[in-house]
């Protein structure tokens, strides 16, 4: 695609024939078969599927963290396929924030030492603790993880990922460790970053009622988008039923 312009600025990502394969010894294992997409800037897109459709293995290309096998894919008008290690981690930095199941805070840091390791290396930060107030958490911010909920330790997570204000948060699982009305209030702060941030937005879930808060829902299987699923209204993250 080196010969071809660059896709419409107001798409987020361009993706074309995506494939990738892990090969461990003689066996190979094909993750994603051919995957095309357009996502739009500032949509909220759910991913669904079972286990190994490929949906976490796309969202790593996305955000950077692995590559491709084959295919291109673009964010706005930069080719990542085409970018070096340097490169793409400059990408992830500046324009990614990753949000997991798993909190991946550090225990012997305050809530808002957490955040800061962010803000310390993004560019355009915003403070530690407007980033703790957005997801609720003024009052917490010189709490150690362990002295958090479950619920208050994903928020955290969430604030770390957006205080460098990216352009993109991409979600892997951020519900699948908590119960029903913690769960609402972390999808509320994530609806919210979308909403008054701008963040293109990008869940990956078990849990099928999520996918009403969504602008449209990837259904994967076997390595492929097996359909697309377009929401005429959203609902507010408050009305999922778990």
């Amino acid at each position: 695609m080196a010969d071809e312009e660059a896709p419409a600025s107001k798409s987020a990502f361009n993706g074309r024939d995506l494939r990738k394969i892990y090969v461990t010894g003689e066996t190979e294992v094909q993750a994603l078969r051919g995957v095309d997409l357009d996502i739009a800037v500032g949509e909220v897109l759910v991913l669904l599927g079972p286990s190994g459709s490929g949906k976490s293995t796309l969202l790593n290309i996305i955000g950077g963290l692995d590559r491709a096998t084959s295919g291109t894919l673009w964010y706005r008008d930069t080719e990542l396929t085409a970018l070096d290690d340097a490169d793409l981690t400059r990408f992830r930095r500046a324009n990614i924030g990753f949000i997991f199941q798993f909190y991946n805070l550090i225990p012997s840091l305050t809530a808002r030492e957490n955040v800061q390791l962010v803000t310390d290396i993004a560019a355009d930060p915003m403070p530690a603790e407007e980033a703790l107030e957005r997801v609720g958490l003024a009052a917490r911010m010189d709490h150690f993880p362990a002295q958090l909920s479950g619920g208050e330790q994903q928020r955290v997570a969430v604030a770390r990922a957006i205080a460098k204000r990216p352009g993109v948060l991409l979600c892997d699982e951020p519900t699948g460790a908590l119960d029903s009305g913690t769960g609402v209030r972390v999808l509320e702060t994530l609806a919210r970053a979308n909403t008054e941030l701008g963040t293109t937005l990008i869940l990956i879930t078990h849990n099928a009622g999520i996918a009403a808060m969504a602008d449209r829902v990837f259904h994967f299987l076997d390595g492929r988008i097996a359909s697309i699923v377009v929401n005429e209204t959203r609902i507010a993250a408050a009305e999922i039923k778990w």
